[in-house]
């Protein structure tokens, strides 16, 4: 190589020189191709996993199907000597799985790329050539690529799936959520998710029939009734308290308010620092709490949203506690509403079946007294209006399967979902469930 002039050399110079330090040395560098034996310890759904070299202890990465030749790339949280069953704690690639066969490679150029057997690029962390040095899994769970400083240009932190470790936040400016998976065997997103809405957190089920997600619980309000969450961090502190030694809470901010403060969830009796809160894929939300002290029986359940013993709300207020149509009473599925009356509940009851969307003339409804919607609990509804004018609304609404009604304020509330009706004492709080004529 040869220059025109010092300074020319000086900029070629420097600008190698950065370039060295700024690429990943090749001893960091790997490939892992998902082949070869499976593990044979208990792991959450029953999959089929194959260790990464990238662990720290209670964590490890993995290659995990739950279905023939469909793997996630997936985060395990447990130890095998426990022997108490290890959980699955993040994903990169949800909802896109890849085959035997696939690759995750990080290369020189600082990227983390997921390509299937064919090459397809599945999940990457977008992280080519901005100065990436290296990559490490913390003892907190956190997978980081670093550069050079040690400042994170990635973390899989700010790309929760189900569940939220001990020190991972959500944020105004994102991730704002997190969503469960679709169930035990589709590792997909599922309906449900928990998140920052102004000063609450709220949970949201989304339905086919609506185009907004529908709320299903909304927590007390943060803050001092101004600004909106800026960030809920979960964590574990030393408790003072005498006969606890952990608290498991939230610590959050506000933002345009001075307010800050911590909201306390549980409070175990020994260290809870691998703890994990999670969406459910019934609805729920729950924490568990890894003990690194025994070794059979490690996990806890530290603290569940909807429950019958601990639990803040009733089960009943799960949307699908009942399944698509049931009634529930003092947490327990009670009873099918149906043309003829109520009847003992079953998992098979569900809403009639209705006709082609044709306007009012082809569909009736049947009552259903002293019951509510999961929609109630945040809302009365529109009105006050009368009766006809509630049914005509839900005739028009090819999205509306039935609809609640309060006869001592006249308030209506159209429903694209029934799923499980709360029992109430209260006999002037009604429902009327599409059918067809």
């Amino acid at each position: 190589m040869s220059c025109s002039s010092s300074q020319l050399c000086s900029i070629v110079f420097f600008s190698l020189f950065f370039l060295a330090q700024t690429t990943v040395p090749k001893s960091k560098t790997f490939k892992y191709i998902n082949q070869g034996e499976f593990g044979e310890y208990s792991v959450e759904y029953d999959a089929n996993y194959r260790v990464l070299d990238i662990y720290t202890f209670p964590f490890t990465l993995c290659f995990y199907n739950t279905t023939p030749d469909a793997f996630l790339l997936g985060l395990r949280m447990g130890h095998p000597r426990s022997e108490s069953g290890m959980y699955w704690v993040w994903d990169a690639n949800r909802g896109k799985p890849v085959r035997e066969n696939a690759t995750l490679t990080f290369g020189s150029n600082g990227n983390l790329v997921l390509m299937d057997a064919d090459g397809t690029v599945v999940w990457e962390t977008g992280t080519a050539n901005k100065g990436v040095v290296g990559l490490d899994l913390l003892q907190n769970g956190n997978l980081v690529l670093y550069d050079n400083k040690g400042k994170y240009i990635w973390q899989s932190f700010d790309h929760p799936t189900d569940t939220l470790l001990v020190g991972q936040s959500l944020r105004y400016n994102g991730p704002t959520k997190i969503v469960s998976r679709l169930s035990d065997i589709d590792g997909s997103n599922g309906p449900y998710s928990y998140g920052i809405e102004g000063r609450f957190l709220v949970m949201f089920m989304k339905s086919i029939n609506s185009q907004k997600p529908l709320l299903y619980y909304r927590s007390d309000e943060f803050g001092n009734g101004q600004g909106s969450l800026a960030t809920v961090n979960f964590n574990s502190e030393p408790e003072t308290q005498e006969g606890y030694a952990y608290e498991l809470r939230f610590g959050y901010t506000m933002n345009d308010s001075p307010s800050f403060g911590t909201y306390i969830l549980a409070r175990p009796k020994y260290n809870s620092k691998y703890s994990m809160l999670r969406v459910q894929s019934d609805g729920n939300l729950k924490i568990l709490t890894y003990n690194e002290n025994v070794d059979w029986g490690a996990w806890d359940e530290t603290y569940k949203l909807f429950g019958r013993e601990g639990g803040k709300e009733s089960e009943c207020k799960l949307p699908k506690r009942c399944g698509s149509l049931g009634v529930c009473e003092d947490d327990q599925c009670v009873a099918c509403p149906t043309r003829m009356g109520l009847v003992g509940y079953s998992k098979s009851c569900a809403p009639p079946v209705l006709p082609l969307c044709k306007g009012g003339a082809s569909v009736g409804y049947y009552k259903v007294v002293g019951v509510e919607h999961f929609l109630n609990g945040f809302t009365e509804g529109d009105g006050p209006m009368k009766l006809v004018e509630c049914r005509k609304r839900c005739d028009g609404d090819c999205g509306c399967l039935g609809f609640f009604y309060r006869e001592e304020s006249s308030k209506c509330l159209l429903v694209p979902e029934l799923d499980t009706l709360i029992k109430v004492d209260n006999a002037s709080h009604v429902g009327y469930i599409k059918m067809s004529k």
